[in-house]
């Protein structure tokens, strides 16, 4: 026949919507025509699919091929549609069988050898076609990823002419076994807190974020730890749920970095303070997921947090409420999610001494140092702490402190009572479920009351307050918010000395 129809994938954030791609061959001048709005790397499909059908030992039409992607108002990009076009010229041109194109779907990008290369966005294009009944045809290379989409029959292929051998019925291909890729628990590489020496209060207030979820800035001079302490929270974290993992799995695979070996593992990512804004919450021609949502479940450390530029802090605003980031570009929207776990630090001045005989900085560098960090910024963290310099006694002596291991399990404790509670971590509540699980008793509520006033302190800060006096509570096995509860949780919102 001179027409084969077969259908594909494109990504448009973390969707993939449907392509079909059409093959017509037709009398005339030989050429090469494709359309539907492909950007480079498509049109480039050309060279890649004639040399992968030569060199696989079929015979490339001297005709007027003409490929479409349809629908047309929908960009395509990358090179997942080189297979569709060379399985579609091979059947339009008679050499291979096109009754069954019908039941399969195709992404993989051609060598010019045959041979089929990896793709990104295999385990979001398993999922978009769940429930369609098609087997889907994929790099053997993206088949682990692909294989967690339980619902999809994924058909590993090494080569072309692998896939023209299973359409022939020659040589059938296994479906991969899609059992999936099983969370691994393991804590094995990811450094203890036992080796953190000194710094107790520090160490609370990171059980406290492990515990609720919250939001964390650490500030003291230059080698204190604060980069050891934020390196170490992905250990003391609960273990990723199924449904987590695969969430962050498919914004990894979207950007075209997952690993099956660190699946289940959450993410801990930490961005250069020079990284710019749609480096760090997504962006460019064709949107991609930016460092927050390739975090997301997991651990966001931005080190030197006022070296950031005021336009890329003032972008994490959204985000840190919604968990979710919006894309929008002249032709192209994309929503990527981003429920990341900030941990941020920061020297005291620009010199980093405040408050030593070697710091020469004055109030007014002082002031400008600080004043990077808007107040609407700094209203959404949760836990703000100092991080002193270690006494020379603590640093000669052996790190004697608890292990990840101990305070994890605390920590899960805590983490358990609140999705029994509530169905999600302290830090996720909204307003009227805070009314609901957060209420303090009258000692609480008195002292919570005097803070507000001598504090300044705004309606997002006052419910913030209340969702972590709730997470000292869970820590503490208390079903009920007392004073001493209360009391700790507005102590981290004081500020920074």
């Amino acid at each position: 026949m001179a027409l084969a129809v077969l259908r594909s994938r494109a990504l448009a954030g973390m969707s993939a919507p449907e392509v079909t791609v059409e093959v017509h061959l037709a009398a005339g001048l030989p050429s090469f025509t494709l359309v539907g709005l492909p950007e480079t790397e498509v049109k480039e499909a050309r060279d890649r699919v004639r040399a992968a059908i030569q060199n696989s030992k079929f015979e490339f039409p001297a005709r007027r091929i003409t490929v479409n992607l349809a629908p047309a108002d929908l960009p395509k990009e990358s090179g997942r549609f080189d297979l569709a076009i060379a399985l579609g010229i091979l059947a339009a041109s008679g050499q291979v069988k096109g009754e069954r194109l019908g039941d399969y779907e195709f992404a993989a990008e051609l060598s010019l050898s045959g041979e089929l290369r990896p793709i990104r966005g295999a385990l979001a294009m398993c999922a978009s076609a769940a429930g369609t009944g098609r087997g889907f045809f994929l790099p053997a290379a993206n088949a682990a990823e692909a294989s967690l989409i339980r619902s999809t029959t994924i058909l590993p292929a090494k080569s072309l002419l692998e896939v023209c051998a299973h359409l022939a019925g020659t040589a059938p291909i296994a479906p991969y076994d899609t059992g999936g890729v099983s969370p691994r628990l393991t804590f094995d590489n990811i450094p203890d807190l036992a080796e953190v020496k000194g710094q107790a209060p520090a160490k609370r207030a990171l059980e406290l974020a492990a515990a609720g979820g919250h939001s964390l800035l650490m500030s003291g001079p230059p080698g204190t730890g604060k980069s050891m302490l934020a390196q170490r929270l992905p250990g003391i974290l609960p273990p990723m749920t199924e449904a987590e993992a695969i969430e962050s799995a498919a914004v990894l695979s979207v950007a075209g970095r997952f690993d099956a070996e660190r699946f289940g593992q959450r993410p801990y990512v930490a961005p250069h303070h020079s990284a710019s804004a749609p480096a760090l919450v997504g962006g460019g021609g064709v949107p991609r997921p930016g460092e927050i949502s390739l975090a997301h479940n997991g651990v966001l450390f931005m080190d030197e947090l006022p070296e950031f530029s005021r336009g890329v802090l003032e972008s994490l605003r959204e985000p840190l409420e919604t968990g979710h980031i919006r894309v929008a570009r002249a032709a192209r929207r994309a929503e990527f999610p981003a429920r990341f776990q900030l941990v941020a630090a920061m020297n005291p001045c620009p010199c980093g001494y405040l408050g030593e005989t070697r710091c020469r900085c004055t109030p007014d560098q002082i002031a400008k140092y600080r004043a990077k960090l808007s107040g609407p910024f700094l209203d959404r963290i949760d836990l703000m702490i100092d991080v002193p310099t270690v006494p020379e006694a603590d640093l000669a002596t052996r790190g004697t402190g608890e292990s990840s291991a101990v305070v994890r399990e605390r920590v899960v404790r805590a983490r358990e009572a609140q999705i029994s509670r509530q169905g999600k971590s302290n830090a996720l509540l909204g307003p009227d479920e805070i009314d609901q699980h957060c209420l303090p008793d009258c000692a609480g509520a008195q002292l919570l009351k005097q803070a507000m006033a001598r504090l300044d302190l705004s309606a997002r800060a006052y419910h913030r307050i209340l969702k972590v006096a709730r997470t000292v509570a869970d820590l503490a096995g208390s079903q009920h918010i007392g004073g001493p509860h209360v009391a700790e949780a507005i102590h981290y919102r004081r500020g920074f000395a």
